[in-house]
């Protein structure tokens, strides 16, 4: 008995075939999972500004080793209580020159009103290494609370002194083994200064010539000659010394603001502002939920920023009701500003404080300047 019949032929079954509209959309993911994995890992040359921590005044803050202190300190005058808020707002930026964020992350970004794209080189500059920007950050955040407490004290009618001090030499700096850390600049090319614009200004228009210094040094005055080097600063060509310029006051009471781990200039305003309220009797906003930014110089004026659009939003949800924003902002903050938040222009502290005493007093907001289009 045979199992098997060799007369019998198997035919195999015929293979079925994937219908073209499902190959196509096979293909179509594959090159999709590609793409995605292309723009995960392709550098970009983008960061994003987003909204970071909000930090009142008026309260308190955290210091390196974790303990609650209050964030302006004064001691050696009279305080008084405070209440509501005073918000100073910060700007988080995602990614740096060592890592930029993916272009998935950017999309994401480029939909979301609250944050914001900017080529990277507006935020870290060409040759500029993160640890270097951290450092004139911190520079730069020192030398604002400074002119804060110059301009709250000033205010307040205390008698400050003002003198331009050496802060730091740049690693290629022109003035290496002529200035010092601390030197006082007391003229250029015999003409008295006192700010560093005015440094800025008279260095230049040597054109690259020699540049004779006065400074004190040890308390005795000397002569130093140095030639600028040639830099380029936004696209412009300019004329440095290589110094970080900074001032230095003489405050008949010490106030101490804790603040690590922020940088940058634009919190002077509301620094200068907390310092007021915090020596004055009375709440300074009336128990009010106010927010802003701002540079500040030690005669009191206020200067632009950047980012405001994210401190705007970082204001809103911080809660706060009244902003203020520099004047020389205002074209970045029409058509920008989050419900329910009323947004006042300054151009200087007596403009801010102008804003504060309406809103304690019940009076007319209305009347006050705005950021209109």
């Amino acid at each position: 008995m045979a199992l098997f019949d060799e007369n019998v032929t198997i035919v195999p079954a015929p293979r079925r075939h994937l219908p073209r509209g499902t190959i196509a959309g096979i293909w179509a993911l594959v090159v999709a999972l590609v793409i995605l994995l292309v723009l995960t890992f392709l550098p970009t040359a983008y960061v994003i500004q987003q909204p970071g921590p909000v930090y009142d005044t008026l309260g308190t803050a955290q210091t390196a080793g974790g303990a609650e202190v209050p964030l302006i300190q004064v001691e050696g005058a009279e305080t008084y209580p405070t209440a509501g808020t005073l918000d100073l707002l910060t700007v988080q930026v995602v990614g740096n020159r060592e890592r930029t964020p993916s272009w998935i992350e950017l999309a994401q970004a480029w939909f979301d009103r609250t944050r914001a794209v900017i080529p990277l080189e507006e935020v870290f500059p060409v040759g500029q290494t993160t640890e270097q920007r951290n450092e004139e950050s911190a520079a730069m955040m020192v030398d604002s609370q400074q002119e804060a407490t110059a301009a709250a004290l000033s205010e307040l009618g205390y008698d400050v002194g003002a003198q331009l001090t050496v802060y730091s030499l740049t690693d290629d700096s022109a003035a290496t083994g002529l200035l010092e850390q601390d030197d006082v600049i007391v003229a250029v090319d015999g003409q008295p200064v006192t700010d560093a614009e005015e440094v800025r200004a008279l260095v230049g228009e040597q054109g690259g010539g020699p540049v004779s210094l006065t400074i004190e040094r040890d308390g005795e005055q000397q002569q130093v000659t140095v030639t600028p080097t040639e830099s380029d600063i936004n696209g412009e060509p300019a004329w440095l010394l290589g110094v970080t310029l900074m001032h230095a006051y003489d405050f008949p009471i010490d106030v101490t603001i804790q603040l690590d781990n922020v940088g940058g200039p634009s919190a002077g305003m509301m620094f200068a502002l907390g310092i007021i309220d915090t020596l004055t009797p009375g709440e300074l906003n009336g128990g009010a939920d106010v927010a802003g930014t701002g540079t500040i110089t030690g005669t009191g004026e206020v200067g632009p920023i950047g980012g405001i659009r994210q401190k705007l939003w970082g204001a809103q949800q911080a809660g706060a009701e009244i902003f203020l924003a520099p004047t020389a902002n205002c074209g970045e903050v029409v058509g920008h500003v989050p419900d329910g938040l009323q947004v006042f222009a300054v151009e200087t502290l007596d403009d801010a404080l102008e804003v504060l005493e309406t809103v304690r007093d019940e009076g007319d907001l209305a009347a006050l300047p705005t950021c209109a289009s």
